[in-house]
């Protein structure tokens, strides 16, 4: 199921298929993506941060140095067209005294988080997100961030751009014909970034999630889009794909 263009309805209308989308990732981490020791939550509140899943460690299970045993977390790097790294000494250029809590007593290590309307309509709402990813990155939590947005005046490079920018002067150009933004951080000494970007009408690439340095899992993009998009009423889905027979 190729991407849509979310651009063609209203943030509500997004915003319900956005719901479901972000359900169904979580049900996918839950059955059998994670180890055993690791589990997702959708829709929690950490550190005024609004991520769409958590990923966490159980702390009733003494924490292994990385994932181990099930799930299917792998030591690979992964593959990705774009990839950039941050020195260890780069930290971000603004620091914060906002600091990443625990949730329900349990270990955030990961947060997914995809992009909504609201997260650039303005640019107070869009460098408050801006500046909690970064803080995110700063607290060593893995991040993987989907923008199915195009950018605009206040991202004209993309997502990734803005965060990016906060810690170094190495700028990423977007590619034009691929305007929306995958991006998976790993977290650590050397910050890490796997950036896939795609446009209106491509297939959803898996993406990694990062559970500890140098251990992710793939979340499966297509599968959970699609699961999700079939959830959408016909109604709407002539508005966005309207050359689809529905």
């Amino acid at each position: 199921m190729p991407i849509h263009d979310w651009t063609r309805v209203e943030a509500g209308i997004y915003h319900d298929f956005h719901h479901e989308w972000i359900s169904e990732i979580k049900r996918a981490l839950n059955r059998g993506l994670l180890p055993p020791d690791y589990y997702a939550m959708a829709e929690q509140v950490a550190a005024g941060f609004g991520p769409d899943v958590l990923t966490l460690q159980d702390q009733a299970i003494t924490p292994a140095p990385a994932p181990d045993g099930g799930g299917i977390a792998t030591r690979a790097r992964p593959r990705t067209t774009f990839s950039a790294e941050l020195p260890g000494e780069f930290k971000q250029r603004r620091k914060s005294l906002v600091a990443v809590r625990h949730v329900s007593g349990d270990r955030i290590v990961a947060m997914i988080e995809i992009v909504s309307p609201g997260n650039k309509n303005n640019a107070h709402a869009f460098r408050a997100f801006v500046q909690k990813a970064c803080e995110l990155i700063d607290h060593r939590i893995h991040l993987l961030l989907l923008d199915p947005f195009p950018p605009g005046r206040r991202d004209p490079n993309g997502i990734h751009s803005a965060i990016w920018e906060q810690f170094t002067d190495e700028p990423f150009e977007l590619p034009p014909e691929k305007p929306l933004t995958l991006v998976a951080y790993e977290a650590e000494l050397s910050t890490r970034a796997f950036i896939e970007t795609v446009a209106v009408g491509d297939v959803l690439p898996d993406m990694p999630l990062f559970l500890a340095p140098g251990f992710y899992i793939l979340v499966p993009l297509e599968a959970t889009y699609q699961a999700a998009w079939d959830t959408v009423p016909a109604r709407w889905q002539r508005v966005i794909n309207p050359a689809e027979r529905i």
